[in-house]
């Protein structure tokens, strides 16, 4: 049967993500990608928009919240998963947390800046958490950024 990806598997919906971080590294932006899924349909597509629109809260999850919200008709994604290429920082996490996302999924972690390094969890107590799908493939483009940059 060959290699063929579960179109709703963990890695296909990150491979999305994926895409969207892809377009932010062609713009110059930190490489970070989000989509947020509902009934295995995608809803929401977004990456960094920080440098385009000079706005710090410019975040890749902060668009594909508001972007999934606009979509639904309702400020909560109750029954949504987000797929991230990078671990969320504290202010997306909080942001998640107010979202009350179901289901949060990233690639790689983020020693420096992501929400893991702050205690306790800002994320809803009832949010699911998947970490490292992808992991390799979401950190080496973000490596690959910073490199070009020196």
């Amino acid at each position: 049967m060959g290699d063929t990806i579960n179109p709703f598997s963990d890695e296909y919906f990150m491979r999305q993500a994926l895409e969207e971080a892809h377009k932010a590294f062609d713009e110059d932006e930190i490489p970070v990608g989000a989509i947020v899924v509902c009934n295995n349909r995608i809803i929401a597509r977004a990456h960094n928009l920080t440098e385009r629109l000079n706005d710090v809260t410019a975040h890749a999850e902060m668009q594909a919240i508001t972007a999934a919200a606009n979509y639904l008709g309702g400020k909560y994604l109750k029954d949504c998963s987000l797929y991230v290429t990078l671990e969320p920082c504290n202010m997306c996490a909080g942001a998640l947390a107010w979202s009350q996302i179901s289901r949060i999924v990233y690639g790689a972690g983020d020693k420096k800046r992501g929400y893991t390094a702050f205690s306790p969890s800002p994320l809803h107590p009832r949010t699911e958490l998947v970490k490292g799908v992808l992991e390799e493939e979401c950190a080496s483009l973000v490596k690959c950024f910073f490199q070009k940059k020196r």
